[in-house]
């Protein structure tokens, strides 16, 4: 089985060689006419995964109380920039709204809502998601168009969908990964001639095995740059909330999400959602270079267990029939439960400030 994707990556290739992952990366999800994000309905049942805003509330309300303190922290400035990069369907930042409106009326009153979003298709979706609060919201394409002044940023799975680049371990040293074509013209992993500056490998890298794979992904490192400038020149907090490694490391991670289930990454070009796990530790490294304060970095379920996620559900549970209480602590346990594939150990917690301030539930 082919897609049109694969079809017009075979011609690029047949024309002018094999290409790089990043690229490949890179057309699988925004390819104008065939790509990911272009031909799907990625989320919910009906899609190929269903984010964490999209399994409960309590996700979406978690981040809410966590930014209210987070203003508080800051001193409860007058004027905030409420920001979400890649709000989906607008679930998470509805949820949001809620708590803040809830717990801090004059926060909700006078915060400013803006979302990023580059897809016309999603922004119709957000703007029905979030109708009670259109007076407040508006769209940007780019973060470069984001008001001055104070911030507060929540993105989850944002970095997992930008590119990354790949090298692998051959007896030449580590050389780039790329895509071309075997005998048949299907698609297949190659080697490149292009190597890694051997300053960016973990240590010790002369002794692992041939084929290892390296990750550095440097359109990730650019986008925490910018996020990182933008709040230290205005001030302000970024939660990032994504699937990845506490720690730089060695490892193949690209992968692909089709129909809720992994799909070879080069199977079903532009038919399935393709991505890989974020390098958490270099986001924090380049955060510090630009400047920033790193609060804390976590695991998810550790994060939302801190903030009450247990006890709120208890609250929401409260007077239901069993079997909706069921419902709501398989919830809890999907989105904050530990041990292997667990999404509270998968995903990870990030918070970045300037100026300087302790925030719950990193703070000593």
């Amino acid at each position: 089985m082919t897609t049109p994707l694969a079809e017009k990556i075979k011609a690029i290739i047949q024309l002018n060689g094999p290409i790089s992952v990043t690229d490949y990366f890179a057309l699988c999800l925004a390819d104008p006419d065939h790509g990911y994000y272009q031909v799907r309905e990625p989320f919910g049942r009906d899609g190929d995964f269903t984010t964490a805003p999209e399994i409960s509330q309590l996700f979406g309300e978690m981040i809410g109380i966590f930014l209210v303190q987070a203003w508080q922290q800051h001193g409860s400035p007058d004027e905030v920039i409420l920001c979400e990069i890649g709000p989906g369907r607008g679930t998470m930042m509805d949820d949001i709204l809620r708590v803040v409106e809830k717990l801090a009326p004059s926060l909700y009153e006078n915060a400013s809502v803006h979302l990023i979003e580059t897809s016309e298709r999603l922004r119709k979706v957000q703007s029905q998601t979030l109708i009670r609060h259109k007076w407040k919201i508006s769209w940007h394409d780019s973060f470069d168009t984001l008001p001055e002044g104070f911030v507060l940023l929540a993105t989850n799975e944002l970095f997992d969908a930008i590119p990354i680049r790949q090298f692998i371990k051959t007896a030449q040293g580590f050389r780039e990964r790329l895509v071309g074509l075997d005998a048949q013209d299907d698609l297949i992993f190659a080697t490149g001639a292009a190597s890694i500056d051997p300053d960016l490998l973990p240590v010790p890298a002369k002794d692992v095995p041939l084929g290892t794979v390296f990750e550095v992904a440097p359109a990730r490192d650019a986008v925490m740059a910018t996020l990182s400038a933008r709040i230290r020149k205005g001030s302000g907090t970024a939660l990032i909330i994504d699937y990845g490694h506490l720690s730089t490391g060695f490892g193949d991670t690209l992968q692909a999400i089709r129909d809720h289930q992994y799909d070879p990454p080069l199977k079903h070009p532009g038919e399935a959602d393709i991505t890989s796990h974020v390098d958490f530790e270099q986001l924090g490294r380049r955060a510090l270079a630009e400047g920033l304060q790193v609060n804390g970095l976590t695991y998810q379920g550790d994060f939302l267990t801190a903030l009450g996620i247990v006890e709120r559900a208890s609250v929401l549970g409260n007077s239901k029939d069993p079997i909706t209480q069921e419902g709501i602590r398989q919830d809890v346990e999907r989105l904050a439960g530990s041990g292997e594939g667990k999404m509270g150990e998968l995903f990870k917690v990030l918070v970045v400030s300037s100026p300087v301030v302790a925030l719950a539930p990193f703070q000593k």
